[in-house]
């Protein structure tokens, strides 16, 4: 009997004990209890009296996207605000909600575990390391062939491995929560509805599952697994057995065939979500890149203001009512760069189209979203103005009443977008940036720079200032070390 060669044997001993590789799977709960688990509502900042509320959207985009957002908490943490009574905070000491969306979320989940000390390394550790070079290269090792091969391992799998040897070190979402930092929020899409997944409890409570045990990677990976490029991320469904219930505060919009106005879209997110009760037809929610449904970062913003909006105009209590300001930083790295298209008679190829088709829609969705917020804060400004007129004050009609019932807070929208730059040629270098998870370290410095100066001359944050009656004391820019080990929980 002729025996295989040593390379032959090799092989098939990788494909009989490497096919044995399992995804992760996120464990069941048995109940739910509100008061526990990773959830804006058990968080330090939650518990406070602050009155203002600030949060940061980190859009998708790939490298660019984890270094621009990256810049804007730079300029955060090397900016203090000198108040009326001479106390000096840093402005990203005063942030309580960052939500991140593909590349933003790596970002928004590391500033989550690590806090400053992310400031050590980080770009050496992910911002300018050729990270999709290192995923190519383990798709192309026969020995990690097997694994792939696996029913329900696949690249975005392979791809979350590298990402907590690099970046997260083994941990979950119960690391996180056990730190007091702002409340992290990474979205990824389920494939099947176009629903935004947030990872948070409150979401996981419907699938019945105990999201501290999930690792960040997974939900980094998740969050930035762009169909077709990367395979979906699975999580199990136990929907349905948990005893599941919406908060108290929600049962005006889940209790009703006709639930008020105008939380029509949230109505919409909510009762989507609750498809995932149906374990018996839905055991298995495939998640892809969150920028399909939302790539700023934003609909869970837009939700929670919908949900304020409208519990106020039928007098209902909410989980914000001593909110008095709202500050949303809109960090949007989308870029546009130019193509040659309609210089050529032929049309473009296959793949050229299929990536424009998928790119365009998200980019105007993008828009849109920035310009309801934007509207969102001149509509309750105006009824804000209205409430506090003469002849408002002086009105006894219940019904005018009613209608100008809106929350008492203010919000401000801080758009950092390249095109705010006023540097067209530094704006062209930045739109010409690919969406990949390797950029030169050239082009993640001048990311990062270009965050701090669309800041600085924003006028909604120069009406921040001047509403809070603040002064800004810029600090100087500190390095981290170039090298070393990765940040320590």
């Amino acid at each position: 009997m002729r025996l295989p060669n040593t390379t032959s044997l090799a092989f098939l001993l990788l494909l009989l004990f490497g096919g044995c590789a399992t995804r992760p799977i996120n464990p069941p709960i048995t109940h739910v209890d509100p008061a526990a688990g990773y959830r804006f509502t058990t968080r330090p900042q939650y518990s406070t009296d602050n009155e203002d509320l600030v949060i940061l959207a980190f859009s998708g985009g790939g490298t660019r996207a984890a270094a621009f957002s990256y810049g804007v908490l730079e300029f955060l943490r090397n900016t203090e605000v000198v108040g009326p009574k001479g106390n000096r905070t840093r402005l990203l000491d005063n942030v309580g909600i960052i939500s991140g969306v593909s590349g933003g979320s790596f970002t928004a989940l590391a500033y989550g575990l690590y806090g400053d000390k992310l400031f050590d390394d980080y770009e050496q550790r992910f911002l300018k390391r050729d990270v999709q070079r290192e995923i190519t290269w383990r798709t192309l090792n026969p020995a990690r062939w097997p694994s792939l091969w696996s029913r329900g391992w696949g690249r975005s799998e392979l791809a979350a491995d590298l990402y907590d040897e690099i970046l997260f070190n083994g941990a979950t979402f119960g690391d996180i929560n056990r730190g007091k930092g702002p409340f992290i929020v990474a979205s990824a899409t389920d494939i099947s509805t176009g629903t935004s997944v947030p990872f948070a409890q409150g979401t996981f409570d419907v699938l019945c599952s105990d999201l501290s045990a999930v690792p960040l990677s997974r939900a980094a990976a998740a969050s930035s697994a762009v169909p077709v490029v990367l395979s979906p991320v699975t999580l199990n469904n136990y929907g349905g057995t948990c005893g599941y219930m919406p908060p108290a505060w929600l049962k005006p919009f889940v209790d009703t065939d006709n639930p008020p106005r105008p939380a029509a879209r949230t109505t919409r997110h909510m009762t989507e979500q609750a498809e995932f009760e149906d374990s018996a037809n839905r055991p298995y929610i495939h998640l892809v890149d969150g920028g399909i449904s939302d790539n700023l970062g934003m609909r869970s913003v837009l939700d929670a203001l919908e949900i304020m909006e409208t519990l106020y105009s039928i007098d209902q209590p909410t989980p914000f009512d001593r909110i008095h300001r709202i500050v949303v930083f809109v960090v949007n790295s989308l870029s546009s760069p130019k193509t040659q298209w309609d210089k050529s008679e032929s049309p473009p190829g296959t793949v050229p189209i299929l990536l424009k088709a998928a790119g365009v829609p998200i980019d105007h969705y993008s828009y849109e979203a920035t310009e309801l917020l934007k509207d969102t804060e001149a509509q309750w400004e105006s009824m804000r103005q209205l409430r506090e007129s003469p002849a408002f004050i002086r009105s006894t009609d219940t019904k005018l009443v009613a209608d100008l019932r809106t929350p008492n807070a203010t919000i401000y929208t801080i758009d950092v977008s390249f095109n705010r730059l006023t540097d067209k040629a530094e704006r062209d270098y930045l739109n010409e940036l690919p969406t990949s998870f390797a950029l030169p370290p050239e082009a993640v410095d001048r990311l990062r720079a270009a965050a701090t100066k669309i800041i600085k001359v924003s006028p909604e944050f120069q009406r921040l200032l001047r509403d809070v009656r603040a002064e800004v004391v810029t600090q100087p820019q500190r390095e981290g070390p170039q090298a070393g080990t990765p940040p320590t929980r």
